[in-house]
């Protein structure tokens, strides 16, 4: 039998690689009705005309409907995929750049930018999943792609939603693994620890054999250059950081890059403006190669990956934002976490995994207190709690920034934040 997927965001420039995912696992996911859902008709539109050529030259029998109405959207759907942006492109660049004026680096999920956008996101996505909830069928899916990843699964999972979060970084490096050595995919497994955009691969198992010692060992240069980060630093630490980890262990040098280039979220407007209008091509049915530089690389591979296996109840393994449950020693069991999970009908299992090495358990640590706060105060919204982040988050960590820094992020987002204004 068939499944309904509402897909939250659905005029994002992302949907054509989501709907790429669907359309490639029929074997295992059989779609009747796929459903976009997004207030944007300017954006609904084009990306809903593609999506619909996209599965007319596949062939496929499915409804796909269109729509601004969430109650329809949600009505009956097996699986809500969230991918908003609220506040759109311009909120990103406030995130990017308003940081600078107080000497932190600006982005859109780490420091003070992610926290600003948390602000603005776990609200509506609360909201959402409590109509889900309520409209759903029963025992339906959240998967959250919206970022914060961790900081929105952290608080989707404290209101009992049933939800997983999700990110492309993991899947992203085991796809560099397996062209590295010449494999399939599915012979690598990482050993992905930490949380969301603050991760490590402590392993990199090819058929079932540890294969990072001798990458390690035999060009460590490689490595560093993928991600930017010292080789020194890869070889001390014996692991693969996310590319995220170079706002931490980078931070300076990062800030000085920030403050001579454009941001981001500039380039990713003009992209997206090309995107849309291609999209509006009435002879495109393929995602265009543009989408490529869009960012969210594997993205439709780790999106329809996940709810295929969670539809069949494959039991294969899979890294996603989920519970910890005591399988990662040294964070509390009820902590959202990004580790690797074997996935079936009932979810997500997080596979146990060793302690932390002392220099990743203390960044680990501080970035979780930090995430704790950081869905207190979108819930309560409370600047006091807004200040209390910055304070523990350690690309911030001080008084005299935190105070009026909370406050300008707070002012900056106002017409996005009306539980700071009631």
């Amino acid at each position: 039998m068939g499944v309904k997927i509402a897909v939250v965001g659905g005029g994002s420039t992302y949907t054509p690689e989501l709907v790429e995912g669907f359309s490639v696992r029929t074997d295992r996911l059989s779609i009747d009705e796929l459903v976009l859902l997004d207030p944007d008709q300017d954006r609904l539109e084009p990306v809903g005309g593609l999506t619909r050529r996209m599965l007319d030259r596949i062939g496929w029998t499915g409804r796909l409907v269109t729509t601004s109405d969430r109650s329809a959207a949600l009505d009956g759907a097996d699986f809500v995929v969230i991918q908003l942006r609220v506040g759109g492109q311009a909120a990103r660049q406030v995130d990017e750049t308003l940081p600078h004026r107080f000497g932190i680096l600006g982005q859109e999920t780490t420091g003070p930018g992610g926290l600003a956008k948390a602000l603005r996101t776990v609200p509506l996505v609360l909201e959402i999943a409590e109509e889900t909830a309520r409209r759903a069928a029963p025992g339906a899916w959240i998967v959250d792609f919206t970022n914060p990843v961790g900081i929105v699964t952290q608080a989707l999972l404290d209101s009992g939603a049933r939800a997983l979060g999700l990110c492309n970084v993991a899947i992203g490096l085991q796809r560099r693994m397996a062209a590295n050595f010449g494999v399939e995919p599915d012979r690598v497994a990482l050993e992905h620890v930490g949380l969301n955009h603050l991760t490590w691969e402590r392993a990199v198992r090819v058929d079932g054999v540890d294969r990072l010692p001798e990458m390690l060992d035999r060009d460590p240069a490689q490595i560093a250059d993928e991600i930017g980060l010292p080789v020194e630093l890869i070889s001390e630490l014996r692991a693969i950081p996310s590319y995220y980890l170079r706002y931490y262990y980078c931070r300076s040098q990062v800030l000085e890059e920030q403050l001579s280039e454009p941001s981001r979220a500039e380039e990713v407007m003009e992209i997206e403006r090309g995107l849309l209008e291609m999209y509006r091509d009435p002879n495109l049915n393929t995602k265009p190669k543009l989408l490529e530089k869009r960012g969210g690389a594997f993205y439709s591979e780790a999106a329809a990956q996940l709810i295929a296996s969670l539809h069949a109840g494959t039991g294969d393994i899979q890294v996603v934002n989920v519970r910890n449950g005591g399988a990662l020693p040294g964070l509390p069991d009820d902590a959202a976490v990004e580790i690797p999970a074997r996935i079936d009908r009932d979810g997500a299992h997080p596979l146990p995994l060793e302690p932390m090495a002392p220099e990743i358990r203390g960044l680990v640590q501080a970035v979780k207190a930090y995430e704790d706060l950081a869905v207190e105060a979108a819930i309560k919204g409370d600047p006091i709690l807004v200040e209390k982040a910055l304070l523990a988050h350690p690309l911030v960590g001080q008084h005299a920034i935190a105070e009026p820094l909370a406050a300008a992020l707070i002012a900056a987002n106002e017409k996005y934040l009306p539980r700071f204004f009631r």
